[in-house]
């Protein structure tokens, strides 16, 4: 004589239900974010091709992968029986309320696809913006990170950048170079700029093109102040800096030339003394 569970049978026949949803969901979500991948590295390489920079790059496959990866889990979803208008409309009222307490983070968003469409700077550039300087290592959704001179990585906000002002010092192939020589009234001034002249002509790096000049540019407090302009090559800039200014000191010192520093003459009073018994002033060489 034969028994039968029905508990038994219950359960199997609930088991093969849910198998019969959970073995295709399983499916579709490990093929999905397989095909996610593989379609997101082909969009870079498309990109790549295109000679688009990397850090936009980067921007447009984060977020691409996010937007496939949705997709794949609401298609999952949907293989289990779970009616999806529904849910969206759900995601969508959830989606509204994070999105107002996540104002900061989506203003950031926002940001980082106008830094990527208008692409004001590129993964290298030397940048200067919300107070920092430093060379464009990364573009993320949220944020733009900075390697600075001295190797530091500091991770600024994309809103930050759109918001304030952005200087990109290597936008062009080619940036002017202005420095400021100081020297005392007493020296010949057409020595100087003599003198100046010659030091930008011996400098190799200095561009022909537009033409360099050393001028006199203000009749300071204390000294005739030279303005030595000269075009470079960007990358050039920093190196031709330092060595110009050791070389002017360098040649001014050798040739005698002055390079004057502000001075101030103080003389001392008595309170209550006759102005003819007043202390004598540091200029006084008759004092004692």
């Amino acid at each position: 004589m034969a028994f039968s569970n029905p508990f038994g049978d219950q359960w199997l026949d609930i088991l093969a239900q849910w198998g019969e949803s959970i073995l295709p969901a399983v499916i579709t979500l490990v093929v999905g974010l397989w095909l996610v991948k593989r379609l997101v590295r082909v969009i870079e390489g498309l990109l790549k091709r295109k000679q688009m920079d990397e850090a936009a790059i980067n921007f447009i496959n984060q977020v691409l992968y996010v937007i496939f990866v949705v997709v794949v889990f609401i298609s999952v979803i949907d293989q289990l029986g779970v009616d999806t208008t529904s849910l969206i409309a759900v995601l969508g009222a959830t989606g509204l309320a994070v999105g107002l307490a996540l104002k900061g983070s989506l203003e950031n968003l926002a940001a980082g696809i106008l830094l990527v469409s208008q692409r004001p700077f590129k993964k290298g550039n030397f940048i200067e913006g919300a107070g920092v300087s430093g060379f464009v290592d990364k573009i993320t959704m949220l944020n733009t990170r900075l390697k600075t001179v001295d190797n530091k990585i500091v991770v600024i906000p994309n809103a930050s950048l759109v918001n304030d002002n952005l200087v990109n010092f290597s936008a062009n192939p080619t940036r002017r170079l202005d420095l400021i020589v100081g020297v005392s009234y007493d020296d010949d001034l057409k020595k100087v700029k003599t003198v100046l002249q010659q030091l930008v002509e011996e400098e190799e790096r200095v561009l022909p093109e537009p033409s360099s000049l050393v001028a006199v540019c203000e009749l300071a407090d204390s000294s005739v102040n030279f303005t030595v302009r000269m075009w470079l090559n960007s990358s050039d800039y920093w190196s031709v800096k330092f060595a110009m200014l050791e070389k002017i000191k360098l040649k001014l010192d050798e040739e005698d030339i002055t390079i004057p520093f502000p001075q101030r003459d103080v003389h001392l009073y008595q309170h209550g003394v006759a102005s003819s018994e007043a202390l004598p002033s540091p200029r006084d060489t008759s004092a004692t």
